[in-house]
């Protein structure tokens, strides 16, 4: 029975279908640091978290079982990817489920902070009735820059303009502008022309330190700030003096550079006590909606590798799109992506009877993906022959799915 070990709240969902094929699941509430992450693989197969927890190659190297691990978010950078595929671990993420989500709460804090309603409602928390226009102001005919135009940034586009904004976006890949959409041609440009930033960009590390008080000093005096993609895009400390300023009239911060490990721990943050400054703890997708989704497509992913080998949509390996196997046994070998290895496996194969009813090949940088599908058995002296080849890293053997 295959074992996954499911932490950080995934939705039951995921649970369900898991164990709906027959795979025993583990379920922790909480993140793990390294020490108690290589404790608990112990016998595990399935890796289930979310972005709290931190799966370092020291982790990978020390869960010989691991098959593949589930990151239950759009971000996988708290996975070392490059390790996860050296030894043969497939990693999925959700890179759509809980866009809108994100996309709404980002709304929601643009007109919210525009309107100044964080210090209205202040105020009448404290017993003050403040009246007043002053500094609030509709979001229709402001500009609206985006930074990171992907799958949240694209869908914030198109409602702003619905919500009669004008949108300006940059991003460092060629991206193709959507409705009335504009694309800027520098960073700085985007800053002196927005009323409103927003940032929507990946965890790549090229993007750390993308912005500090050098860009809060670039945009418009009175502008919004919104940072609902990584903590350690932004200089937290420079939002502060931005805001403490004057400069920057508003801010909504979902994520940071440090974040609690579990729901009800200690956060601390210079950006606390801030007129016109929303914090969140890290929710920008988690809605019921959202969770569901996410926990229903992570698990099938999980699910289709075990039963096929399918690695579509992996972040780390080879792409290919299985279903149902052809032959008795199928054969996924995962290998270094240089010449001649095909021709190594078949030769293997042939050399031990072993007759080949379909095959497919994929490769993604340094890695390539074999897998076979074969008219018999596959016995151990063929596997054996198979782990002999140089650019050998993992082989799984698969039972008929059809």
């Amino acid at each position: 029975m295959l074992k996954a070990l499911l932490l950080e709240n995934v939705h039951p969902l995921t649970v369900e279908i898991l164990s709906a094929h027959g795979y025993e699941v583990i379920t922790r509430s909480g993140a793990l640091d390294e020490a108690e992450l290589i404790e608990a693989l112990d016998g595990v197969h399935l890796l289930g978290i979310r972005s709290k927890t931190h799966v370092t190659a020291q982790v990978i190297n020390n869960a010989p079982d691991l098959i593949a691990i589930g990151a239950f978010c759009i971000g996988t950078n708290q996975i070392d990817l490059a390790a996860a595929a050296e030894r043969g671990v497939a990693v999925f993420n959700a890179p759509f489920s809980n866009t809108r989500s994100v996309v709404e709460m980002a709304i929601s804090e643009m007109i919210s902070l525009t309107r100044r309603l964080p210090e209205r409602n202040k105020a009448m928390h404290e017993g003050t009735w403040d009246k007043t226009a002053e500094g609030s102001h509709e979001i229709r005919g402001k500009t609206l820059g985006i930074i990171g135009y992907g799958n949240i940034g694209t869908q914030l586009s198109v409602l702003a303009e619905n919500l009669g904004m004008s949108v300006v976006f940059y991003d460092t890949a060629e991206k193709l502008a959507l409705g009335n959409a504009r694309r800027a041609h520098s960073l700085n440009e985007l800053l002196e022309s927005a009323d409103v930033v927003t940032i929507h960009v990946d965890g790549r590390p090229g993007n750390a330190g993308l912005f500090g008080a050098e860009q809060f000093s670039m945009m418009r005096r009175g502008a919004i700030f919104l940072n609902l993609s990584r903590g350690f895009v932004m200089d937290n400390a420079s939002l502060r003096d931005a805001i403490v300023s004057g400069h920057i009239a508003g801010a909504a911060v979902d994520v940071f550079p440090t974040e609690p490990k579990k729901r009800g721990d200690s956060f601390e943050s210079e950006l606390r006590g801030l007129p016109n400054v929303i914090l969140t703890p890290h929710i920008g997708g988690s809605t019921l909606e959202a969770q569901e989704a996410i926990g229903e497509f992570v698990a099938n992913k999980l699910r289709d590798y075990v039963r096929t080998g399918s690695t579509t949509l992996s972040v780390n390996l080879p792409n290919l799109a299985l279903e149902t196997t052809t032959g008795i046994t199928r054969v996924a070998f995962l290998h270094r992506n240089t010449p001649g290895v095909l021709a190594a496996v078949n030769n293997a194969l042939a050399t031990h009877n072993v007759n080949i009813e379909g095959q497919l090949l994929a490769t993604r940088g340094e890695y390539g993906y074999v897998v076979t599908d074969a008219g018999s058995t596959v016995d151990i002296e063929a596997l054996d022959a198979l782990k002999s080849i140089d650019q050998y890293i993992r082989i799984r053997t698969l039972p008929p799915t059809h």
